[in-house]
């Protein structure tokens, strides 16, 4: 087993690369949204952002919901594992070291993105987004300081979990483990 510290670092390390296809799959999206805020269908696109609750919608639907499941159908794949993971050679798998169900790894990257997705519905919120916003409301002051909260305990999970198992992990029944051949 590896250190706490070894396992954050391999972690960390794996999300990174795999924050390369979500950069990508982001700009993809900037692309789309820029065509469409120009061309024929600029009326529904605009609706699609004319409140806060169809913003936070439709960025979930296009943005979060795919990464949370490139992240669960990856890591319930044969593969078990992203390609950040598999670089990093690491697996997820079940606590009796086997394959991850649909249903586990759905809640284990659900749960993982949380902290995402509050910051999302925090920033839909502020007066004036994404233009000039003037003032933070105190709940939204609450809520962005409760991504912090839920990273940190995330974070400190880890380190103190004597299998490195993150909050997320140990809810879903799931851990990270070096492959044997990684």
């Amino acid at each position: 087993m590896v250190s706490a510290l070894t396992a954050f670092r391999l972690r960390t390390l794996a999300f990174l690369l795999d924050y390369i296809f979500i950069a990508m799959y982001i700009g993809v999206l900037i692309g789309i949204s820029i065509s469409l805020g120009f061309g024929p269908l600029r009326a529904p696109f605009l609706k699609l952002f004319a409140d806060p609750n169809s913003s936070e919608i439709t960025a979930f639907l296009f943005l979060v919901l795919p990464v949370v499941l490139y992240f669960a159908l990856f890591e319930c794949s044969s593969w078990q594992a992203t390609w950040g993971k598999r670089r990093m050679g690491l697996l997820v798998t079940n606590t009796h070291g086997k394959r991850l169900s649909l249903a586990r790894s759905l809640l284990r990257s659900l749960l993982k993105f949380v902290p995402w997705e509050l910051t999302h519905a925090c920033i839909w919120r502020i007066p004036g987004w994404p233009l000039a916003p003037k003032v933070f409301p105190p709940i939204i002051v609450v809520g962005l300081g409760l991504v912090w909260v839920i990273v940190g305990v995330y974070v400190l999970s880890l380190f103190i979990s004597k299998t490195h198992q993150t909050l997320y992990d140990l809810l879903a029944g799931a851990r990270v483990v070096k492959s044997a051949s990684g």
